[in-house]
């Protein structure tokens, strides 16, 4: 089989393998940055959701039971397997969700304590108490 080059394919060729001129290029505009707002170390943090008190759980029994495996990859992959492993998924719905009720219950108290704080530091915020002058920084100039 024989190729015959075409005098089209020839430009076509020699079009791509040019370089654009940087008159032709459109010019980039650069995104603003946003600026960083300031976090308060004061601020108090969120607490974790339901599953993270019961991956907690899990971790530490899956970790006794299984000494040689440290691996967060396969103690993850465990814990997904334990959720879904019933074959009888009316059964493991009543398990799961009779076991679900003890963490959201540790969520929800924890919550309520976070939500407390985050009043009181509004309050302080407010109020003028919280604010840090000069004299009490850290750092020095």
């Amino acid at each position: 089989m024989v190729l015959k080059s075409s005098a089209k394919m020839k430009s076509v060729v020699c079009e791509r393998g040019k370089r654009p001129n940087s008159n032709s290029m459109p010019k980039m505009k650069h995104k603003k940055k946003k600026k960083k707002t300031k976090i308060d170390a004061k601020m108090p943090k969120k607490p974790p959701t339901a599953f993270f008190y019961f991956l907690e759980d899990f971790r530490t029994g899956f970790q006794e039971q299984n000494p040689d495996i440290r691996s967060m990859c396969d103690i993850g992959k465990a814990c997904g397997v334990s959720e879904v492993g019933s074959t009888s998924r009316d059964n493991v719905a009543k398990n799961v969700s009779a076991e679900k009720v003890k963490y959201y219950d540790i969520a929800t108290e924890k919550q309520a304590e976070f939500d407390r704080a985050m009043a009181e530091f509004i309050k302080r915020k407010e109020s003028g108490e919280d604010e840090e002058t000069e004299d009490d920084s850290d750092f020095d100039e």
